[in-house]
C-alpha cells in the first residue's frame, strides 16, 4: 500500500483527490500539505499546514510514492500575474523538485490543454513551464491532466469563469474540434486522476486531454 501526497488539497479538485485518495484501499496515508487546515480529520490523513515560502524548512516531509499537484489560484483572485505565478508555479515546482529529490517514484499533474511556451496566453505559458520543469526531474512516471474550465462549488464568487464555462460549453457543441474545451466539474476530474493513479499504468509519460480524462470514470 502507497502513500499519497497532495499540494492543493483545499482547492476544487485538490479536495475532492483526497477524499477518494483516502477512500481508496490502494492508499495506507495520504499527505496533505496545506496553507490553511483541510477541516476534517482520517485515520490515513496527515496535514501538515505550512509556509509555501519557506519550503526548506519542510522540504523533507515530501516523501512517499505518488505526488498530486492540483494547485492553482486565478488572475483575479491573486491580484497580479507575479502572484498568480508565486502559487502556479514557483509553489508547485518547489514540491515537485521536494518530493524528486526525495524519491518519490510519480507525478500527477493538473496542466491545460493550451500549454504552450509559445503561447501568447501568460497562463498558458506557465502552465507549459511547468510541464517542462517537471519534465527534467527524475520520475518514473508523470501524468498530465489537461482539462480547461474547472467548474465547482467555490467559496469565492467567479462570474466571469461561470460565464466562461457557458460559452465554452456552447462551442463545443456546435463547434467541430472545441470538444476538449468543454468544462469538467472539479469531483468528476479529480475521479479519473484517482482511477488513473489505481489503474494499470505503465512508466514514463502520459498526456490527457478532455475525452481521455472522461475515459477513466
Amino acid at each position: 500500500m502507497k502513500t499519497a501526497i497532495v499540494i492543493g488539497a483545499t482547492g476544487i479538485t485538490g479536495k475532492h483527490i483526497t477524499k477518494k485518495l483516502l477512500a481508496s484501499s490502494h492508499y495506507a496515508k495520504v499527505l496533505a500539505f496545506t496553507r490553511r487546515p483541510v477541516g476534517y480529520k482520517h485515520p490515513k490523513l496527515v496535514n501538515h499546514v505550512v509556509d509555501f515560502e519557506a519550503m526548506g524548512e519542510w522540504a523533507q516531509l515530501v516523501r512517499g510514492d505518488d505526488l498530486f499537484a492540483a494547485m492553482g489560484t486565478t488572475l483575479g483572485q491573486a491580484g497580479s500575474k507575479a502572484a498568480q505565478y508565486r502559487v502556479d508555479y514557483t509553489y508547485q515546482a518547489g514540491v515537485i523538485e521536494a518530493a524528486a529529490n526525495n524519491g518519490v517514484a510519480r507525478l500527477f499533474l493538473i496542466s491545460s490543454p493550451q500549454a504552450s511556451t509559445r503561447s501568447p496566453l501568460f497562463y498558458s505559458r506557465m502552465k507549459a513551464e511547468l510541464d517542462k520543469f517537471a519534465e527534467s526531474l527524475p520520475f518514473s512516471t508523470r501524468v498530465y491532466f489537461r482539462p480547461a474550465i474547472i467548474m465547482g462549488d467555490r467559496p469565492d464568487n467567479r462570474p466571469g469563469e461561470k460565464i466562461g464555462a457557458m460559452f465554452s460549453r456552447h462551442l463545443a457543441n456546435w463547434v467541430p474540434g472545441m470538444q476538449k474545451y468543454r468544462p469538467i466539474k472539479g469531483k468528476t476530474l479529480a475521479k479519473a486522476i484517482v482511477n488513473c493513479a489505481c489503474g494499470d499504468l505503465p512508466e514514463g509519460t502520459h498526456n490527457y486531454e478532455l475525452d481521455a480524462i472522461f475515459k477513466l470514470l
